[in-house]
Protein backbone atom coordinates (compact mmCIF):
# COMPACT_ATOMS: atom_id res chain seq x y z
CA UNK A 1 0.00 0.00 0.00
CA UNK A 2 3.40 2.70 0.79
CA UNK A 3 3.53 2.58 -3.49
CA UNK A 4 -0.41 3.90 -3.66
CA UNK A 5 -1.31 7.14 -4.14
CA UNK A 6 -4.53 7.61 -1.97
CA UNK A 7 -7.15 10.66 -2.37
CA UNK A 8 -9.75 11.64 -0.12
CA UNK A 9 -13.46 12.77 -0.93
CA UNK A 10 -15.08 14.42 1.43
CA UNK A 11 -19.10 14.81 0.88
CA UNK A 12 -20.98 18.10 1.67
CA UNK A 13 -23.83 18.69 -0.42
CA UNK A 14 -26.52 16.91 1.52
CA UNK A 15 -29.47 19.11 2.12
CA UNK A 16 -29.27 18.93 5.71
CA UNK A 17 -32.75 18.57 7.01
CA UNK A 18 -32.34 17.05 10.28
CA UNK A 19 -29.90 19.97 11.31
CA UNK A 20 -31.78 22.59 10.24
CA UNK A 21 -28.64 24.15 8.29
CA UNK A 22 -25.29 23.53 6.71
CA UNK A 23 -23.82 21.29 8.55
CA UNK A 24 -20.66 22.28 6.57
CA UNK A 25 -20.49 25.77 8.07
CA UNK A 26 -21.16 24.79 11.89
CA UNK A 27 -18.41 25.80 14.15
CA UNK A 28 -16.48 23.97 15.75
CA UNK A 29 -13.92 25.41 17.84
CA UNK A 30 -11.80 27.27 15.69
CA UNK A 31 -13.12 26.02 12.56
CA UNK A 32 -15.48 25.06 11.01
CA UNK A 33 -17.00 21.49 10.66
CA UNK A 34 -15.93 21.18 6.73
CA UNK A 35 -12.66 22.90 7.82
CA UNK A 36 -12.01 20.39 10.46
CA UNK A 37 -12.95 16.79 8.82
CA UNK A 38 -10.86 18.23 5.71
CA UNK A 39 -7.94 18.93 7.94
CA UNK A 40 -8.10 15.76 9.84
CA UNK A 41 -8.55 13.52 6.74
CA UNK A 42 -5.26 15.78 4.58
CA UNK A 43 -2.47 14.00 7.79
CA UNK A 44 -3.14 10.91 5.98
CA UNK A 45 -4.46 11.29 2.28
CA UNK A 46 -3.65 13.82 -0.38
CA UNK A 47 -4.99 15.54 -2.66
CA UNK A 48 -8.50 15.81 -1.67
CA UNK A 49 -11.64 16.88 -3.66
CA UNK A 50 -14.71 18.21 -1.69
CA UNK A 51 -17.96 17.88 -3.72
CA UNK A 52 -20.23 20.52 -3.33
CA UNK A 53 -24.19 21.11 -3.96
CA UNK A 54 -24.12 23.08 -7.29
CA UNK A 55 -25.08 26.64 -5.45
CA UNK A 56 -23.73 25.08 -2.24
CA UNK A 57 -21.54 28.19 -0.09
CA UNK A 58 -18.36 26.92 1.26
CA UNK A 59 -15.86 27.82 3.95
CA UNK A 60 -12.37 29.04 2.71
CA UNK A 61 -10.26 25.77 2.50
CA UNK A 62 -6.59 25.16 1.42
CA UNK A 63 -5.48 26.05 -1.70
CA UNK A 64 -4.68 22.45 -2.06
CA UNK A 65 -8.21 21.44 -2.00
CA UNK A 66 -10.25 20.67 -5.10
CA UNK A 67 -13.66 21.76 -5.32
CA UNK A 68 -16.27 19.80 -7.54
CA UNK A 69 -19.84 19.74 -7.90
CA UNK A 70 -22.87 17.72 -7.81
CA UNK A 71 -23.65 16.90 -11.50
CA UNK A 72 -27.16 15.81 -10.71
CA UNK A 73 -29.24 16.99 -7.37
CA UNK A 74 -30.57 14.69 -5.20
CA UNK A 75 -29.08 11.31 -6.35
CA UNK A 76 -27.17 11.02 -2.90
CA UNK A 77 -23.58 9.70 -1.98
CA UNK A 78 -23.11 7.78 -4.97
CA UNK A 79 -23.98 10.44 -7.10
CA UNK A 80 -20.52 12.34 -4.90
CA UNK A 81 -18.65 9.45 -4.94
CA UNK A 82 -18.79 9.84 -9.15
CA UNK A 83 -18.21 13.14 -9.04
CA UNK A 84 -15.55 12.96 -6.62
CA UNK A 85 -13.02 10.25 -8.50
CA UNK A 86 -13.86 11.85 -11.73
CA UNK A 87 -11.96 15.08 -10.39
CA UNK A 88 -8.97 12.62 -8.85
CA UNK A 89 -9.27 10.57 -11.97
CA UNK A 90 -5.37 9.80 -13.18
CA UNK A 91 -3.57 11.16 -10.31
CA UNK A 92 -4.74 8.59 -7.25
CA UNK A 93 -5.36 4.75 -6.89
CA UNK A 94 -7.79 4.97 -4.34
CA UNK A 95 -10.07 7.62 -2.37
CA UNK A 96 -10.92 7.21 1.46
CA UNK A 97 -14.53 8.72 1.09
CA UNK A 98 -16.13 10.96 4.01
CA UNK A 99 -18.80 13.02 5.23
CA UNK A 100 -18.29 16.38 6.22
CA UNK A 101 -20.14 16.10 9.82
CA UNK A 102 -17.65 13.15 11.01
CA UNK A 103 -15.52 16.46 13.71
CA UNK A 104 -14.19 13.35 15.62
CA UNK A 105 -12.88 11.63 12.65
CA UNK A 106 -8.96 9.51 13.56
CA UNK A 107 -6.82 9.59 11.19
CA UNK A 108 -5.55 6.51 12.42
CA UNK A 109 -9.15 5.07 11.42
CA UNK A 110 -8.45 6.17 7.58
CA UNK A 111 -4.90 4.57 7.93
CA UNK A 112 -6.05 1.24 8.88
CA UNK A 113 -8.38 1.02 6.74
CA UNK A 114 -6.35 2.39 3.65
CA UNK A 115 -3.81 -0.83 4.68
CA UNK A 116 -7.01 -3.26 4.86
CA UNK A 117 -7.00 -2.54 1.17
CA UNK A 118 -5.53 -5.04 -0.31
CA UNK A 119 -6.44 -6.38 -3.73
CA UNK A 120 -9.76 -5.30 -3.21
CA UNK A 121 -12.22 -3.09 -5.20
CA UNK A 122 -13.11 -1.21 -2.12
CA UNK A 123 -12.68 -1.51 1.97
CA UNK A 124 -15.69 -0.60 3.77
CA UNK A 125 -16.84 -0.82 7.56
CA UNK A 126 -19.72 -2.85 8.70
CA UNK A 127 -21.73 -2.92 11.74
CA UNK A 128 -24.05 -5.34 11.56
CA UNK A 129 -26.23 -5.62 8.12
CA UNK A 130 -25.53 -1.82 8.27
CA UNK A 131 -22.50 -0.73 5.97
CA UNK A 132 -20.31 2.71 5.80
CA UNK A 133 -20.31 3.82 2.49
CA UNK A 134 -18.83 7.59 3.72
CA UNK A 135 -15.95 5.58 6.55
CA UNK A 136 -14.61 3.50 2.97
CA UNK A 137 -11.63 3.33 0.72
CA UNK A 138 -12.57 2.98 -3.22
CA UNK A 139 -10.11 2.18 -6.04
CA UNK A 140 -10.20 4.64 -8.74
CA UNK A 141 -11.41 2.35 -11.72
CA UNK A 142 -14.87 1.96 -9.09
CA UNK A 143 -15.97 4.98 -10.85
CA UNK A 144 -17.31 2.99 -13.86
CA UNK A 145 -19.36 0.55 -12.08
CA UNK A 146 -20.98 3.80 -10.22
CA UNK A 147 -21.89 5.59 -13.01
CA UNK A 148 -23.56 2.29 -14.42
CA UNK A 149 -25.43 1.89 -11.72
CA UNK A 150 -26.25 5.46 -11.55
CA UNK A 151 -27.62 5.41 -14.93
CA UNK A 152 -29.70 2.10 -13.77
CA UNK A 153 -31.62 4.07 -11.10
CA UNK A 154 -29.46 1.76 -8.38
CA UNK A 155 -28.38 4.60 -6.13
CA UNK A 156 -27.93 2.56 -2.81
CA UNK A 157 -24.34 2.38 -2.08
CA UNK A 158 -24.85 -1.33 -0.91
CA UNK A 159 -25.68 -2.10 -4.55
CA UNK A 160 -22.15 -1.48 -5.61
CA UNK A 161 -21.02 -4.31 -3.25
CA UNK A 162 -22.53 -6.65 -5.26
CA UNK A 163 -20.74 -5.22 -8.45
CA UNK A 164 -17.15 -5.20 -7.10
CA UNK A 165 -14.71 -6.94 -4.92
CA UNK A 166 -15.65 -5.50 -1.58
CA UNK A 167 -14.12 -6.20 1.38
CA UNK A 168 -16.27 -5.68 4.20
CA UNK A 169 -15.03 -5.27 7.68
CA UNK A 170 -16.29 -5.64 10.97
CA UNK A 171 -16.09 -2.65 12.40
CA UNK A 172 -14.88 -4.98 16.10
CA UNK A 173 -12.00 -4.95 14.03
CA UNK A 174 -10.80 -1.01 13.59
CA UNK A 175 -11.57 -0.31 17.55
CA UNK A 176 -8.04 -1.03 17.96
CA UNK A 177 -7.38 2.43 16.07
CA UNK A 178 -10.83 3.67 17.63
CA UNK A 179 -12.19 2.13 20.04
CA UNK A 180 -15.50 4.46 20.47
CA UNK A 181 -15.64 4.42 16.62
CA UNK A 182 -15.82 8.05 16.66
CA UNK A 183 -14.72 8.29 13.05
CA UNK A 184 -18.64 6.81 12.49
CA UNK A 185 -19.77 9.14 14.09
CA UNK A 186 -21.80 11.61 11.85
CA UNK A 187 -23.74 14.60 13.31
CA UNK A 188 -27.46 14.90 12.08
CA UNK A 189 -28.82 16.78 14.48
CA UNK A 190 -28.62 19.80 16.54
CA UNK A 191 -28.55 17.25 19.68
CA UNK A 192 -25.53 15.27 17.70
CA UNK A 193 -23.72 18.37 17.22
CA UNK A 194 -23.77 19.51 20.42
CA UNK A 195 -22.58 16.19 21.87
CA UNK A 196 -20.03 16.21 19.84
CA UNK A 197 -18.77 19.71 20.51
CA UNK A 198 -18.59 17.99 24.53
CA UNK A 199 -16.87 15.15 23.78
CA UNK A 200 -13.78 17.01 22.09
CA UNK A 201 -13.86 19.58 25.12
CA UNK A 202 -15.17 22.47 22.90
CA UNK A 203 -17.70 24.80 24.49
CA UNK A 204 -21.48 25.09 23.01
CA UNK A 205 -21.76 27.99 20.27
CA UNK A 206 -23.63 30.65 21.65
CA UNK A 207 -27.01 31.40 18.98
CA UNK A 208 -26.34 28.11 17.36
CA UNK A 209 -29.37 25.91 18.46
CA UNK A 210 -32.17 26.87 21.36
CA UNK A 211 -31.94 23.83 23.06
CA UNK A 212 -32.01 25.30 26.63
CA UNK A 213 -28.08 25.44 26.97
CA UNK A 214 -26.77 27.06 23.95
CA UNK A 215 -28.23 30.60 24.00
CA UNK A 216 -31.30 32.24 22.45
Amino acid sequence: MSEMTIGGIVLCGGRSTRMGRSKALLPFGPELMLQRVVRLLGEVVSPIVVVAAQSQELPRLPTSVRIARDEHESLGPMAGLAAGLAALQGEVDAVYASSCDVPLLKPAFVQQIIAMLGDHDLAIPRDGKYHHPLAAVYRSGVESSIRDLLAAGRLRPFFLLEKTRALEIDVAELRRVDPELQSLRNTNTPEEYLAALRDAGLPDVPGQFDDGRSGP
